[in-house]
């Protein structure tokens, strides 16, 4: 009975130490989290995308409290009433932020760059782009195994089977940027939405020279350079034989759009444009018929 009672209090007391040792050392080695990161974190949406630049939501949430602003900070899934939700958790000022929406830098349809082989392998972008260039003569362009599909957690892009080429829905889109990192070619940029959804591009990524360019696809860039030329706000750069238009300086003139001769610059949602005087068919003036004068007859 003593040797039982004994185990019990040795028991007891091991607890007891073992207790206060763990309380001291939680006090000791405590880390303070700001009870504002919790808040943070349970106003956005837990999607975990890293559209934010940030290691899912819990670190986009402690980001905005150490930080102590919310410049340059946004949920690119909850958008702006998230934000202001958040500012208003931290009593900063929510700047109003660009919305942005994933683009399709590629116009390589069946049509316009036609196959020379035949890809027999994994249904998957990244295998495809580790064994060779794809099936068309150009290697910059879109794969169309569809690993942008898959990446997508909100059903944003579809691929379409007439032109084998992704489509992205603008109204699903949240520009996370998932898409973006699973394309191994690169060809899908997250750009701002523009106004009324109007935005001016380069629907091209390849890098070859003109001739070679045109012969993979009848689109490509070709490099010519006369987008630059025409563009009034410096808004277009040309490296690698590639055009490519700063969608902070693009003013949307369209100028650039007339000046392409591959029609490789593609301005999205705008409205048809209007038939210049030039263009106008000439009309043509039918002059009219002179009166005939009759002259009097001499008598004989």
């Amino acid at each position: 009975m003593n040797v039982i009672l004994i185990a019990v209090i040795s028991l007891g007391v091991i607890a007891l130490v073992s207790a206060a040792i763990l309380y001291v050392a939680s006090k000791k080695f405590a880390v303070y989290e700001d009870p504002r990161i919790a808040q943070v974190a349970e106003v956005l949406p837990q999607a975990n995308c890293g559209g934010c630049g940030y290691p899912g939501c819990s670190g986009f949430a402690d980001a905005c409290v150490k930080a102590g602003s919310l410049d340059g900070k946004l949920c690119p899934v909850g958008g702006q009433p998230v934000m202001t939700k958040i500012a208003e958790i931290l009593g900063l000022d929510a700047a109003a932020a660009e919305p942005m929406v994933a683009v399709v830098r590629c116009n390589g349809t069946c049509a316009n760059r036609p196959r020379v082989n035949q890809y027999d392998g994994a249904k998957s972008c990244a295998i495809a782009a580790s064994l060779y260039g794809g099936e068309t003569g150009c290697s910059y362009g879109c794969l169309g195994c569809g690993d942008c599909v898959a990446a997508c957690q909100f059903d944003a892009i579809h691929m379409n089977p007439e032109t084998g080429l992704p489509e992205v829905d603008e109204e699903k889109c949240t520009a996370c940027g998932a898409c973006a990192k699973a394309c191994p070619k690169s060809i899908i940029e997250i750009r701002p939405q523009g106004k009324k959804s109007r935005r001016i591009y380069v629907q091209c990524v390849n890098k070859d020279k003109g001739a070679v360019a045109r012969k993979a696809c009848t689109v490509a860039c070709i490099g010519c350079g006369k987008c630059v030329k025409v563009c009034p706000f410096e808004a277009i750069t040309l490296e690698n034989n590639l055009a490519y238009i700063d969608p902070n300086k693009c003013k949307s003139c369209r100028k650039c759009e007339e000046a392409c001769p591959q029609n490789t610059i593609i301005a999205l949602n705008f409205p048809p444009r209007k038939p210049k005087a030039d263009d106008a068919a000439p009309q043509v003036k039918v002059a009219a018929p002179k009166a005939e004068v009759e002259t009097p007859k001499a008598e004989v």
